[in-house]
């Protein structure tokens, strides 16, 4: 059975995680419009789904496998 320290602990580490979430979104920059590779238009899904995108999915995923 989880104490008060536990439960204080638990809430502390849920909120500093979404403390630290909110910081990330706030410092990510605009996704692109057009991909940095292929000069193709970048879906407004990917867009909104990838904040900070700077590539179409294809390109993301040659990227990828060349790491």
């Amino acid at each position: 059975m989880a104490d008060v320290a536990d439960l204080a602990n638990d809430q502390a580490d849920y909120f500093l995680q979404i403390s630290l979430q909110r910081q990330l979104r706030a410092n990510a920059k605009p996704s692109a419009q057009v991909c940095e590779d292929c000069d193709e238009p970048i879906p407004v899904l990917r867009q909104q789904s990838v904040a900070g995108c700077e590539t179409c999915v294809s390109c993301q995923e040659l990227r990828e496998r060349r790491r």
